[in-house]
């Protein structure tokens, strides 16, 4: 009975590290620091009034890949996920809406005033952000 119970609860274990293994995409909270880091890439590639924060932007990242690694995910299937083109893609179309939703161009100009407002606010992508002018 006790090897039967052990067997059991293995199973258990296997078939929920299996479900979530389906797709880094579906863990919403490292899809969403995911976002923030790329998004304030995003910003401080395309506005020169703004840097980022690479320290903490580095330590975020780490987190992710810790918390991924927690949940059953290999360094090969985080590796994959990061240097997904269509990952990348998707990331970047959510980036676009977000930018329209807020009312920014895609532009030098709106980059900035996304930036700008990201750090006022304190978000998560602002807090990867710093003025330097």
């Amino acid at each position: 009975m006790r090897r039967v119970m052990i067997a059991v609860a293995f199973g258990c274990v296997m078939a929920q590290g299996a479900s979530a293994q389906s797709s880094l995409r579906e863990e919403r909270d490292i899809d969403e620091g995911l976002f923030a880091v790329g998004l304030a890439h995003e910003i401080r590639e395309n506005c020169p009034a703004i840097s980022a924060r690479f320290f903490k932007a580095i330590g975020v990242l780490r987190g992710l890949e810790r918390m991924a690694r927690s949940r059953g995910y290999s360094e090969d299937d985080i590796r994959k996920h990061l240097k997904s083109d269509a990952e990348k893609e998707r990331l970047r179309a959510r980036a676009s809406r977000y930018m329209d939703a807020q009312g920014f161009g895609q532009t030098p100009e709106g980059y900035c005033a996304l930036g700008r407002s990201e750090i006022a606010q304190k978000s998560n992508i602002g807090a990867l952000l710093r003025l330097t002018n």
